[in-house]
């Protein structure tokens, strides 16, 4: 049996950060880069309405990475945690529960939303100028969903069993496919929008293939076994209890994108709502660089805390918020110096990128803050404090932004939708930045 999660309590934090982070920050980068190949595609090869369409399906995207991160988060807590404990059997059980849901939720969300497909995109921003698109984009979308679920939720297993290099050169190869099928299907056979979702669910086949293969190597720590895909009440509980705070975030940003694609189409029309999809694109791409240094630390923190060795829980902590903030500061000074640059890369549609440089700079004008607001989520969420994890999951949208959309723009109309933002960025900060200090107190105190 491999030793690779051994050393997660004993060798240096920062060689184990820089080991689990680097791989991550990769495969979280290039995964990003599935979204933003679609918004490219779609700009420069179909035109400004697809990229309003595609706005439209992104509460559509959140509410299916809401169930799917319920369950992969989740999992790699518990995966890691169970690994500290060197209790590989639970670990193992784990895993085919990981499988079993997947399976199940990704089953009953594809139909239920197929059944409703039309009156759930109008009510998520879509025009009629613009609701073909975002079906021809979503019946694909939907249909590949468990194929989905499924490669992200291993993936999530396979990185936190000691393997993230592995997980990161399968993100990567999908993506590789993913660029290639989209040229493919959108400049050669000229499928349009519907290629490109059919572009990412073949990609997306292949990587899943890859990551089972690992789980069949006799030297893998975790096996990919009949045995052990026997469905567990308090094993699922487990996993889906810790990966609740995970999933109110993406439900909850769900109903966020919701208000923010129908403010601006009231306020403003499809234009802005294109606008807002190709910005949520751009600092999408800086958040996943903070969540690869938040999966870096999650088997780190969750092993050494499920092994009591507080004070490496900390070091870990202390160790991912030195690489964050620097990494949101270099974030922030692009989009604040060079919008017109980055949003030029999506649509050469000279209304629509005046509109989403003004939307750039707003959206990222405390973009260092959100990173330390992740990093103390997560490690709430990676030692198994499921409870306040949530909280401070939801704070920022449910106690402020949504409050904020719901009010602001009837007084300013666009801009009172694109400084909500902001505004509930900073706020919640001042909540987390309470919370963690109790947190490095108890632990500082807690017996090893």
């Amino acid at each position: 049996m491999s030793n690779k999660p051994l050393t997660l309590g004993t060798q240096s934090i920062g060689s184990l950060l820089l080991h689990y982070s680097l791989p991550a920050i990769i495969a979280m980068t290039a995964s990003s880069l599935y979204n933003m190949m679609d918004s490219m595609f779609i700009g420069h090869g179909i035109g400004p309405l697809a990229l309003a369409g595609l706005s439209a399906t992104f509460p559509f995207m959140n509410l299916g990475a809401a169930f799917g991160a319920m369950v992969g988060a989740g999992a790699s807590t518990v995966v890691s945690v169970k690994l500290g404990q060197q209790d590989y059997e639970s670990a193992n059980r784990a895993m085919g529960n990981v499988i079993l849901l997947n399976v199940g939720i990704g089953f009953l969300f594809s139909v239920v939303c197929l059944l409703f497909l039309d009156p759930i995109l109008y009510f998520f921003g879509a025009s009629d100028n613009t609701i073909g698109y975002a079906r021809d984009y979503m019946v694909v979308i939907l249909l590949g969903n468990i194929i989905t679920h499924l490669y992200l939720g291993l993936n999530s297993v396979l990185r936190s069993s000691g393997h993230p290099r592995e997980a990161m050169n399968v993100t990567l190869i999908s993506v590789a496919l993913n660029f290639i099928f989209n040229y493919i299907f959108v400049f050669v056979v000229h499928w349009g929008i519907r290629g490109v979702a059919i572009g990412t669910i073949l990609a997306q086949i292949i990587a899943l293939i890859m990551v089972m293969r690992y789980f069949v190597k006799p030297s893998s720590v975790l096996k990919l076994k009949a045995e052990f895909l026997q469905f567990s009440v308090a094993i699922s509980k487990q996993i889906l209890s810790i990966g609740l705070a995970p999933f109110c975030m993406n439900a909850l940003a769900c109903i966020v994108v919701t208000l923010i694609n129908t403010g601006l189409q009231k306020y403003g029309g499809d234009l802005h709502v294109a606008a807002y999809g190709i910005d949520n694109r751009i600092v999408f791409f800086f958040v996943m660089i903070n969540m690869g240094f938040n999966q870096g630390m999650q088997p780190i923190a969750g092993y050494n805390y499920g092994a009591k060795k507080y004070s490496r829980v900390l070091e870990v902590f202390r160790y991912t918020l030195y690489c964050v903030v620097p990494f949101g500061m270099i974030g922030w000074i692009a989009c604040q110096f060079m919008p017109e640059w980055i949003v030029a890369m999506f649509s050469t549609d000279e209304q629509l990128n005046a509109l989403s440089s003004y939307g750039l700079r707003v959206l990222t004008c405390l973009l260092p803050l959100i990173g330390f607001q992740m990093v103390c989520t997560n490690l709430y969420q990676s030692i198994g404090k499921a409870k306040i994890a949530i909280f401070l999951s939801t704070t920022r949208q449910l106690l402020f932004l949504i409050p904020f959309l719901l009010v602001l723009p009837r007084y300013w109309g666009t801009d009172g939708v694109w400084w909500s933002l902001p505004l509930a960025d900073g706020l919640s900060v001042l909540v987390v930045s309470v919370m963690i200090i109790k947190l490095i107190r108890e632990l500082k105190t807690e017996p090893a």
